[in-house]
């Protein structure tokens, strides 16, 4: 994070030169690198997933060359504002209370499923203690709920917290926890599913409707040839278009 942080100076002026004339402008993909199968850091510390895959090839059609920042999803949104990073691609649903601090291109998932990963099928998910990751929808849709919500930075310390018996359950995108339920014994999916959410789109701030534009021309473009069905086919992310 700080080298992010040290090196944005000299990137946004980098890019502030490449923007006289709209060509030649690095963007800087921003994800957070710890949500498998949307985006995760593979063995040599390299982004990689759904997300890497999707993302280089709509800078490929959109003919942008892009390079790939990580940051912690807690601050996400503020650090794109800030300049940061030119975009959020990291599993982010596309919300009414979001849309009003940043833009979306179109989805490019449809709505994934939220489900609940507990020890035991009795968990108490009504009016017991359950889990989500700081600032995601589940956390929003739990607060709105009988059940207490407890809040992790990552969605590793959420699946943590109903093992040490911090909570009951844990709710988030069913394609995340899933691979838990079925790699760990003590760890099962329960059978209630929450639809909260429009679909995940890639973030941007509000004044750069000229990338947002170019993006959107690729993933329609994507849709159209199947590309993208075929990309969340091969990661196991929710129904195609």
């Amino acid at each position: 994070m700080k080298k992010l942080i040290l090196s944005t100076a000299a990137l946004a002026l980098a890019a502030g030169f490449a923007m006289a004339d709209g060509h030649g402008k690095t963007i800087r993909m921003g994800t957070e690198g710890a949500y498998p199968p949307y985006n995760f850091l593979n063995d040599a510390g390299e982004v990689d997933g759904f997300e890497r895959e999707l993302g280089d090839e709509l800078c490929k059609r959109a003919q942008l060359t892009c390079e790939w920042v990580t940051n912690e999803w807690d601050s996400i949104i503020p650090n794109l504002v800030s300049g940061n990073y030119d975009t959020i691609i990291a599993g982010m649903s596309i919300t009414a209370e979001r849309d009003e601090v940043i833009d979306f291109t179109q989805n490019y998932t449809q709505p994934d499923p939220s489900g609940y990963l507990a020890m035991s099928m009795d968990a108490d998910i009504k009016g017991g203690v359950v889990a989500a990751q700081t600032g995601t929808i589940q956390a929003a849709f739990i607060a709105a709920s009988g059940a207490t919500l407890v809040e992790f930075a990552t969605p590793d310390e959420t699946i943590a917290a109903v093992r040490n018996g911090e909570a009951d359950a844990v709710l988030a995108d069913d394609a995340y926890l899933r691979p838990f339920a079925e790699e760990n014994a003590d760890l099962m999916m329960l059978e209630q599913q929450e639809l909260i959410g429009g679909g995940v789109g890639m973030g941007l701030r509000e004044s750069d409707g000229e990338l947002k534009a170019k993006f959107d021309a690729a993933i329609t473009s994507m849709k159209a040839d199947g590309t993208l069905n075929a990309l969340l086919a091969k990661w196991e992310i929710g129904p195609g278009f």
